[in-house]
Order: C-alpha cells, then structure tokens, then sequence
C-alpha cells in the first residue's frame, strides 16, 4: 500500500475523560451500532468474542467512513430522536481517546475504509501532539456494515459495558406506549431508567424500569455527555406519561398488588402519585372483574364482600384516599369504577328472595311465627294497615355494612320479609318483626329522627299492653333461646 493511500484525520485530542474507563468507551461503540441499526432497519448488531481473543461490535448499516470522527450534531439522527442514542458525533472521538490511554488498539472496518489510532504533531504545530485516526482504503470493498475490532479489552469492561443496555438487560417489556415502555426487571435488584435502551439512571424504590423513546425538553437537557446518574427530576414527567398511557393489566395488576401495602408504607415510589393509582384502578376495572374496597371494607364488609367473591369478582384494596375519588370517575372504556357501595346496589337490584312456605317451617318455627298475630292484634290498625304479608326467606339482601339483613320492608309490595334464623326464639323474631313494622308506618329510613320515634311510640304501646294482659301460658317457654 503506497504511502499516499494513507491518510490521518486529526482528532484535535490530546487528553479528554480521564475518569473514563474501557466501558464506557464501549458503551458508545454498541451505542453507535444501535442507532445504526434503527435508522437503517437492518440486523441487530452482534457483540463476540473472536478465536484471537479480540472483541468485535459488529453491525449492518452503511459503513462508518471518516467523515463520523467530525464532532458536529448529526442531522439524520436529530430527526429521529425516539429511535437513537447519540447525535454530536462527540462520544466516539472520547472513546477512541480513553482506549489510546488504556491501550487498546481498535481497528474499525467497512466498506469505506480500514481505521486505526495514532498520535501525531498537529499540522503546523510541532510541539503538540494529538490523536489522529489513520484513514486506509478498505481491505474488504464487500463488507457490510461495520465491524469494529478491539484487541486488549477485558471480559469484564465487555460485559460492564453490555449492562448499560436494556437490548442486554434480560428485562421483560410489560406494556409499549407512545412515550416508551414499561419494563420487569429480571436480573437486577434495582429499577433502571433507559433513553431509547441506553442506560441513564437506577431507582432503588421503583416497581419497574422504563426505556423512555420520547424526549421531553426538561430530559433533553439533563442527557449530559456521559449520560449517565441523570436526576429523577429530569424523567419523573416522562415517566408519569408512560403509566398514564398503559391500558393492560399486566401493569395495572403489579401496581394494584403493591397498592395492598399502603397502610404499612412500603409501597414503590411510583404508587406514591395519585394520577397513577387512579390510573391503575381504571385499567383493571376495564379489563378485569374486580371490586375496589378499602382496607377496612375488607375487614368488615361482611357478608357482602363473600357474595363478590362467590361473584367471581378479585378484590383490589385501594387507600381510603383513592376510594373516594373512584366514585367519581370513569374507567378507560368510559364505564362506571365498581366500589363496594356500587356491588351492594347491583347484588340488591338482582337479588332474588328465596323464600320458605310456612307449611316447611320446622313445629319451633311455626310457634315463633305464630306470634306475628298476636303482635299485629296489640298494634293499632294505623301502624299495620300497609302490611298485606310478612314472609319467611332463607337468604336476604345486603345492608349498610355489607352484611345480611335480618328483615326488609318493601313499601311497593306492602310486605315485610324476615330472615328464617330470626326464627329460633320469640325475642328474635318480635324484634325483627317491629323493627319492619316501624318502617312500614313511618315510611322513615333507619338512625332517621322520624324511625326513632315511631320505634319508641311502639314499643310503648307493647310494653303496656303486657303489663295489662298476660300472655298465654303456652307461648312463654318461646321466649327462651
């Protein structure tokens, strides 16, 4: 090869990123193959260990000529942000000045040219010397392309530098939006933050990591040269984005289960925002049969919260902060969100009374019922004249705190309907029985002024009643349980 065939392209370097070391030089190596290969659509590039030990990073693009050691903003990639790494061109020239300080001899080949690293006198200047890249034509016109080949790197620096990205990473995409992904780590302990799968920040207490593919503003400008330890107020934004744009369940049910730990306090970073708990409720009751309830709903709900489970309905517990503001929004389809008040009406709109004929009444049973006359006979016609039947059921519907009702009046039925266990005893049953009757003359709801009231006008029209006129002696042993 003629010495006129050889050419040196300086690279204006004389010592730049002396904290870098031979990983990160390699980073924007498989950085550069990456971008490469997004904007061409080509293979995916490979990473190899070759028979002489030399590592190649190898892709299959257009070849990298000498005009890429130019530091200069790429336009090609400055249009398509969401799909590369890098853009000034300045990555490559630091990483050819770290390997030259760590000695590591590169040889870049394409179609273009073969390109080594040397140190020269800068023209004109005898007393400074620089790294040049030494420009050769191609040993290979055919090559596809480029494979860049480094002898001296370690395993180790290869593998370090392969950890930067998410194509590496073993990470399980979880959902794809228009801002970027959302991701299951696998590997590490830690939540990683990627740009377009590079790498750029690890979160101790995130539920998941995310590749970010659409750059706000506030995130271009923290992306500093070495892009990396970027500040969570840099991608926080974009980060909220990706969650608020999910609409499966693979996520929504990662966040709903770590929701659980509220009221203990450890829960994920993510599940501290609002917007994205909400979120999270909409897309499971979109896509899922689910009920939210609080922690203490699902202490308490009772009877209630057994019928949404034999319903076939998962129970999600959601902060009692949370609780409040679904009643009020919609899921991503536009639906109503299913609380456990929203359950109780529909399993009441539905519920079916499975009633018991007297002639099956147990002989106890039929002698506890029996005392209905009596109790209706001491009343005055005004307080019963709206009841034209009292009825025995084995099931009930469900009250206020999610339990069973021990009775029920329906004024439109004009009929008060008892649950069959009210029956084991005289006490029960009078109970149950006056408490419906007081409904049916006030026509007033339970705790209400007007239900106290007519409650305690019957229960002294009884109480005197009994003091004059004694019961029958075969109803007294009925009053024993």
């Amino acid at each position: 090869m003629s010495v006129e065939a050889v050419r040196q392209f300086d690279l204006n370097i004389e010592k730049v990123l002396e904290h870098w070391t031979p990983a990160y030089a390699l980073r924007e190596l498989i950085a550069n193959a990456f971008d490469e290969h997004m904007l061409t659509k080509t293979a995916v590039p490979e990473i190899y260990k070759d028979e002489q030990g030399a590592w190649h990073i190898r892709d299959y693009g257009r070849g990298l000529r000498y005009e890429h050691f130019t530091q200069n903003e790429n336009k090609e990639k400055l249009k398509h942000p969401e799909m590369v790494i890098g853009k000034f061109g300045v990555g490559l020239k630091d990483a050819m000045a770290t390997f030259d300080r760590k000695k590591i001899h590169i040889l870049i080949r394409s179609r273009h040219a073969d390109i080594t690293m040397d140190k020269s006198h800068k023209h004109g200047f005898e007393d400074i010397v620089t790294l040049h890249a030494v420009i050769q034509p191609p040993s290979d016109l055919n090559l596809v392309g480029t494979d860049v080949i480094l002898y001296g790197v370690r395993d180790e620096d290869m593998e370090q530098a392969k950890d930067f990205f998410l194509q590496f990473s073993g990470d399980e995409i979880l959902e794809s939006t228009t801002y970027g992904s959302v991701l299951k780590p696998k590997k590490k302990k830690k939540a990683r933050i990627y740009v377009n799968g590079l790498c750029i920040a690890e979160e101790d207490n995130f539920l998941f990591s995310y590749n970010i593919t659409s750059l706000n503003a506030v995130l271009r400008k923290a992306l500093n040269r070495e892009r990396t330890n970027v500040g969570r107020s840099a991608y926080t934004d974009r980060v909220k984005s990706i969650l608020l744009a999910c609409s499966h369940s693979a996520v929504a049910i990662e966040m709903s289960a770590d929701l659980k730990n509220y009221e203990t306090g450890y829960i994920h970073d993510e599940l501290q925002w609002t917007d994205v708990q909400l979120h999270a409720c909409k897309i499971l009751n979109a896509n899922e049969k689910v009920l939210f309830l609080t922690p203490d709903q699902m202490r308490n709900g009772g009877s209630l919260v057994t019928h949404a489970q034999d319903d076939g309905y998962r129970l999600v517990v959601v902060p009692e902060s949370i609780a409040d503001r679904l009643t009020n929004v919609q899921d991503i389809q536009g639906k109503p969100i299913r609380d456990l008040d929203g359950y109780r009406e529909e399993f009441n709109t539905s519920f079916q009374f499975t009633y018991v004929p007297i002639s099956s009444l147990s002989k106890q049973e039929k002698k506890v019922f029996a005392v209905k006359e009596l109790i209706l006979n001491w009343l005055p016609n005004s307080q019963t004249k709206n009841i034209k039947e009292i009825c025995i059921s084995e099931t009930m519907r469900v009250d206020y705190s999610g339990s069973e009702a021990l009775g029920l009046w329906e004024p439109l039925e004009q009929r008060i309907t008892i649950k069959r266990s009210q029956l084991r005893n005289v006490v029960d049953f009078a109970g149950t029985l006056l408490h419906e009757i007081t409904h049916a003359f006030t026509g007033a709801d339970d705790e209400s002024m007007e239900f106290e009231k007519g409650l305690t006008q019957m229960l002294g029209q009884l109480t005197s009643y009994a003091i004059k006129n004694e019961l029958p002696k075969g109803f007294l042993g009925l009053f024993k349980s």
